[in-house]
């Protein structure tokens, strides 16, 4: 990873006159917000959503919708920041504090690898609910698939379009799911400003997952590879930041209702694997292949994105070849799909050790940006940042802050 300082921001084109973006502007924003989005719905993103709906049923709607507009607050900053700097995170971490951006990138990289095993995991689960296949030959062979898309004449584009398809598919067929599955939907809505519970474990445990660790970079690293940078594209990538957030939470919304449908009808799930048997209690032997399909699209676009995002804290924008950038991906992709078939499945403790890692990064990346906006202006070629959005950004950080605390209790009880 290369220091910045030495170099100025990169400029971008200004958009065309009337604020509307243009064709190949639209297509970038659109690519970076899915893969933000497609990283944040991974295998635990389906794991956590069916147990917490299983526990605490309709009241779960009060923890989505909060955990909602904490995300958009810290995406809205973290987007706005990168963007308009025209720097990745990790660089504007080392001219805040020299060697701030290294240990940044060093804790998303450590995580951002332990739980790329996981989606190879799920990768491999999401082909044996499809096809009845080996998860490890399955999980070897998505693996491949994903390798195929970097090695590809046009791998941004490539990466732009498959997570957007997978993306849609996955909402569309979880639909599908919610609405065989009749969910009490009055309920449900009641319960988002009535909640007959709350859980704050539930609200940072969403929190933690869907923005957690390298998932929050991940559509704005993008977005800066793509060029769309500087003061002049700030809507742009504000309409990016929002629109991503909410297409993961119309994900949850609709995974949440299908589980919830299936949980107040009174149907037992395995406790193996909740979501499977709650998709084939909806809709048969049909909702298990779906299932397979979701589980799949999910965990191969997390491994896409994991696999981008923590190369792009390792590298550099000008001093790094695409060539380079591109073995470095492969490599990425070859040694955590190498953990995982010599484990069969994805360690618990080591995804336990990366929880914390990205609970730890959560709030250190935010404050980082959050400073820049706040007392490092030059960096941001002259833009007035908004107060209300800075007022915004440092509340939610310090959801981040307890974020942490709780991430990092539980490799003390491992210890103990």
């Amino acid at each position: 990873m290369s220091h910045p300082a030495d170099r100025p921001a990169p400029t971008a084109t200004a958009p065309p006159p009337g604020g509307r973006m243009s064709a190949s502007t639209r297509s970038t924003v659109l690519g970076a917000m899915f893969l933000m989005a497609t990283s944040a719905i991974g295998p635990g993103f389906i794991t956590q959503t069916t147990t917490f709906t299983v526990q605490l049923g309709a009241a779960f709607a009060f923890a989505i919708a909060v955990s909602i507009v904490i995300d958009i607050a810290l995406q809205l900053n973290v987007w706005r920041v990168v963007g308009v700097s025209g720097r990745r995170a990790q660089e504007l971490g080392n001219l805040v504090l020299p060697g701030l951006g290294w240990l940044m990138a060093g804790l998303l990289v450590v995580g951002g690898l332990v739980f790329n095993v996981g989606n190879v995991a799920g990768s491999g689960l999401g082909t044996d609910a499809m096809f009845g296949l080996d998860p490890r030959i399955g999980g070897a062979l998505s693996a491949l698939v994903a390798i195929g898309v970097f090695l590809s004449r046009r791998a941004g584009v490539a990466v732009d379009r498959i997570v957007v398809v997978l993306g849609l598919a996955m909402i569309l067929l979880t639909t599908y799911i919610a609405v065989t599955s009749g969910p009490p939907v009055g309920t449900a809505l009641r319960n988002v400003v009535l909640p007959e519970q709350v859980d704050v474990l539930a609200i940072t445990t969403l929190v933690g997952g869907t923005i957690g660790g390298y998932i929050v970079y991940a559509g704005a690293h993008r977005l800066l590879d793509s060029g769309v940078t500087g003061p002049a594209h700030v809507r742009d990538i504000t309409r990016g930041s929002v629109t991503g957030i909410v297409v993961t939470g119309v994900m949850r919304v609709v995974l949440f209702l299908a589980i919830l449908g299936v949980v107040a009808g009174g149907a037992a799930l395995d406790p193996e694997n909740q979501a499977a048997s709650a998709f084939e209690v909806a809709a048969g032997e049909v909702g298990l292949r779906v299932f397979g399909v979701v589980l799949w699209a999910a965990s191969i676009t997390s491994v896409i994105g994991a696999s981008y995002t923590s190369v792009s804290f390792v590298t550099s924008r000008t001093r790094t070849s695409d060539r380079t950038r591109t073995l470095l991906v492969v490599g990425f992709i070859a040694v955590t799909t190498l953990a995982f078939l010599l484990a069969g499945t994805a360690p618990t403790t080591l995804l336990v050790f990366a929880g914390a890692f990205n609970g730890l990064l959560l709030p250190i990346g935010i404050a980082v940006l959050l400073w820049v906006a706040t007392r490092r202006t030059d960096l941001l070629g002259g833009y007035r940042y908004p107060r209300w959005l800075l007022v915004v950004g440092w509340v939610a950080w310090l959801g981040t802050l307890y974020l942490a605390v709780n991430s990092v209790r539980p490799v003390l009880d491992l210890f103990g």
